[in-house]
């Protein structure tokens, strides 16, 4: 790692990859760089929706998802208090990382860059003339930490080989109840990705993770998972935290690093992907003090005023009267999530 690198990228998930590629194909020399070794198992982010797509059409990797066997969604089957409501999505794919991550890898590399995994940086082990760090939640790289909301959610997830055939493919199923949400969509190969948010003291009353999502599923009212308990969990750091700062001297936070609100299907790799191409141009010039101002500007109205809608949702969500009241009125009329439903897949850079 001792070579004048133009850039250097720290986490290879789809903020890093894609802000690795486009780097490169500007004609910078990029080291991209990760802890994990490729393909790495990762239970969030399994769903890509329309916003997520557009902002790999920008690119030129529009068709990308399908060479990997992207599963299309149509919908998202919701349940709270033993009452479903189904509601439309207007477009959308489920992908496993394992396969969505490596193939944007491949991508940077094929432009270019230098990719090296197993490598764990240290904060201050790099001087590139411009360092990205795109290394997720808990990021040791960016000089002032976010901060977490004091009511924020812990994540969760876990994959299941084998689930009742009432999760069907092609559609996202999201059960909320009084101490969380647990999300289910079945992958191109068959099995079943379960991410959730759930509140720390539900976690620890509910005796372990695959507890609470069983909990969960049954107070919603889904089919429950005979091994859910027992499958093996991953958790992650806080989730809703906002950064103080997304950029300094000659470094550029996105992604995860740059602030997290929970999202709910896909809006998070959306905002990854839009930040990873976003911040190209500006980290491929040479940098200047005002290069730091344009990305936190750029990274506002971009990223930050669209995670808005999602802290609107997560707030309805924590109510498992208003929860049970919106089910109840969208099983009804399902035509009112359309506003929402489209605000939560416009492609990010359109008002």
């Amino acid at each position: 790692m001792n070579r004048d690198w133009d850039a250097v990228v720290v986490g290879a998930g789809p903020a890093g990859s894609i802000a690795a590629r486009e780097l490169a194909r500007r004609g910078r020399s990029v080291l991209l760089l990760d802890k994990a070794t490729f393909p790495r198992p990762k239970v969030c982010g399994c769903c890509l929706n329309e916003a997520a797509l557009a902002a790999l059409r920008s690119v030129g990797l529009g068709d990308l998802p399908k060479r990997c066997g992207a599963v299309p969604l149509s919908g998202v089957k919701l349940a709270a208090g033993g009452r479903m409501a189904d509601v439309r999505l207007p477009g959308g794919v489920a992908l496993s990382r394992e396969a969505f991550d490596a193939a944007l890898v491949q991508e940077a590399i094929a432009a270019g860059a230098t990719f090296k995994p197993g490598v764990t940086v240290q904060s201050g082990q790099l001087a590139p003339r411009v360092l990205i760090v795109a290394n997720g939640l808990n990021s040791q790289l960016v000089p002032d930490r976010p901060r977490v909301a004091d009511n924020s959610r812990i994540g969760a997830g876990t994959i299941a080989d084998d689930a009742p055939a009432f999760y069907e493919p092609g559609r996202i199923f999201m059960a909320v109840g009084r101490g969380g949400y647990v999300g289910l969509v079945r992958l191109e190969d068959g099995r079943l990705d379960i991410a959730a948010a759930f509140d720390p003291r539900f976690i620890r009353e509910s005796g372990g993770l695959g507890s609470a999502a069983r909990a969960v599923l049954a107070e919603a009212g889904f089919p429950a998972i005979a091994t859910l308990a027992e499958l093996p969990w991953r958790g992650t750091p806080a989730l809703t935290r906002r950064a103080r700062q997304v950029a300094g001297t000659q470094w550029f936070a996105i992604g995860d690093a740059a602030g997290y609100v929970e999202p709910f299907t896909g809006e998070g790799m959306a905002w990854a992907l839009a930040s990873g191409v976003a911040v190209a141009p500006i980290a491929a010039r040479e940098w200047t003090p005002a290069a730091a101002h344009e990305w936190t500007q750029v990274h506002a109205r971009l990223i930050r005023r669209r995670q808005g809608v999602c802290r609107v949702v997560a707030r309805v969500l924590r109510s498992p009267t208003l929860s049970r009241w919106v089910v109840r009125v969208l099983a009804v009329a399902p035509i009112l999530s359309r506003p929402v439903v489209s605000a939560l897949n416009r492609p990010v850079g359109r008002r």
